[in-house]
């Protein structure tokens, strides 16, 4: 295709070269012996992307507008770059291109997200269905198939139709369980024919604390302690917020079971992110609550429910009223509503006991009772990278699949995020901007800790590396690329395979 360039092929030393230089790692432990062939036969290899990061086309074809659509052009001063998704990398248009990369790498599944307001442009059945919007995700899903590509679909990846949060405040309402669920068996019935792996949602987690805690995502509220918010209330609203996240999810997925299951036998789940905790002083009991405490509150926030029912009882006794509760007819629904859990994992932190939080204005951020660090006596916790927060920790993938499945009754898990992030360094010549080698190290080193977690019985199913292109990274903007295909944002936003493009390549061949 005319925009996927093959000025910059590798030699293939120069990518065995790069694999058997895996960080921590002696050459010839990773010189071939570890590839796909490390994994269980069934294993799948993807890539994603979300529809706001990728997609553009956000005015056109009969579009209506999403929350981050609203929340870019009203609040640029929030992204770092002052950027917008309106053209992203116009996947919309390129799509095509873009599968015939996929199939060249040699990928098994792509996951992407369908946004809600590109098929219903008011965000109810009632007001409308856009055709155009249909025909493109049925176009997308059959040039997939078509190519031996099995989509791997995300309902809700933050971009809610900005009509709903006029109506009622989105899902701060539980209006937005119904609205949500009409959607969802809009898609299903529309698309669930040749779609066999749901998502309901993407990390409610950061759509609750970034969009209603820090104001950061959209809809960008929170207390005017926390950030730069007009309205909100970060001590509330994050917890109701994922409440009717959750709720929306047990829905869809009882809907799903009763109705289209059986014939159109898919699977439907849920992904959430966390991070791995640390205690900062291993030796300190209450630095070890602390790091249980935090994936509690980050992770168990979700899982609990799913598994058991019912929120942590360490979130219970911090958080008291301002935690919703659960009735027991939604109890009983929310428990065991996934067939499979996707988890999204990218570093690690210390965690370190807070004995006095902020007890005056109370936020989510405050609640878990902890303080968080990505260094200890002066050393950073892993390999720092071009985001602040993003340390190279992949051990952290193994502890963390381990803790799954001990605590959680070990469910299918599909990691469906996974990935590092490069600086956006404008004055790098393309050639240079491919050489990507910290990527390949940081998959390669998760990839063999998620292989040692398998072998020790963690319920893994697939990986997808995050992202497969360099797309628009929410709040970051354009400034980071987290893709393994370079897109020349100053020319035609023309394709690169990037370095990591091949190493992946010969790891799924091999």
């Amino acid at each position: 295709m005319a925009n996927i360039q093959g000025a910059f092929l590798l030699p293939f030393v120069v990518v065995a070269g790069l694999l058997a230089c895996t960080h921590g790692a002696k050459p010839s432990r990773y010189s071939m012996p570890f590839n796909r062939t490390s994994f269980p036969k069934d294993f799948t290899f993807g890539a994603g992307t979300a529809a706001y990061q990728s997609e553009g086309a956000a005015y056109i074809d009969g579009k209506g507008p999403s929350i981050w659509d609203t929340f870019t052009k009203q609040h640029p001063e929030k992204i770092w770059d002052h950027s917008t998704g309106n053209v992203a990398i116009d996947f919309y248009h390129r799509y095509k291109e873009d599968i015939q990369l996929m199939k060249k790498i040699g990928l098994d599944s792509f996951r992407f997200s369908i946004s809600w307001s590109r098929v219903l442009p008011k965000g109810k059945i009632s007001g409308g269905v856009n055709p155009l919007g249909v025909r493109f995700y049925n176009n997308l899903i059959n040039e997939l198939l078509a190519n031996g590509i099995t989509p791997f679909v995300t309902l809700f990846h933050w971009d809610l139709p900005q009509a709903l949060d006029d109506e009622y405040s989105g899902f701060l309402s539980s209006k937005a369980v119904d609205d949500y669920l009409g959607y969802a068996e809009f898609c299903f019935k529309t698309f669930g024919d040749r779609v066999k792996h749901w998502c309901t949602f993407n990390e409610p987690y950061s759509f609750s604390n970034n969009g209603y805690n820090g104001g950061t995502f959209a809809p960008g509220r929170c207390s005017n302690f926390a950030g730069n918010c007009t309205l909100g209330n970060s001590g509330t609203e994050p917890y109701m917020v994922a409440h009717n996240l959750i709720l929306g999810h047990a829905a869809a997925v009882k809907l799903y079971r009763e109705k289209y299951q059986v014939s159109q036998k898919g699977k439907i789940g849920i992904t959430i992110v966390t991070n791995w905790f640390i205690p900062k002083s291993p030796k300190s009991e209450e630095d070890i609550k602390a790091a249980y405490r935090e994936l509690d509150f980050l992770f168990g926030w979700f899982a609990n429910p799913l598994t058991y029912g019912d929120y942590p009882e360490t979130m219970k006794a911090i958080v008291g009223h301002r935690l919703p509760k659960f009735t027991k007819e939604e109890s009983a629904l929310v428990k065991g509503s996934i067939d499979f859990l996707g988890v999204n994992y990218y570093t690690t932190n210390y965690a370190a006991n807070n004995p006095a939080p902020n007890k005056i204005n109370f936020s989510y951020t405050g609640d878990s009772q902890t303080i968080l660090s990505t260094s200890k006596g002066g050393h950073p916790i892993g390999t720092p990278t071009a985001l602040n927060w993003l340390f190279i920790y992949p051990k952290g993938i193994y502890d963390l699949m381990l803790y799954v499945r001990d605590k959680y009754k070990n469910p299918p898990v599909y990691i469906t995020e996974n990935g590092l992030a490069d600086a956006n360094n404008a004055s790098l010549p393309v050639k240079e901007a491919l050489k990507d080698g910290l990527r390949i190290r940081y998959l390669a080193s998760h990839l063999q800790y998620l292989s040692k977690a398998i072998k020790e019985g963690a319920n893994v199913k697939g990986y997808y590396q995050w992202a497969f292109w360099d797309d628009f990274e929410w709040d970051a903007g354009y400034t980071v690329r987290f893709g393994m295909i370079y897109i020349d944002f100053k020319n035609n936003l023309k394709r690169y395979m990037k370095y990591s493009a091949y190493w992946f390549k010969m790891f799924l061949l091999h």
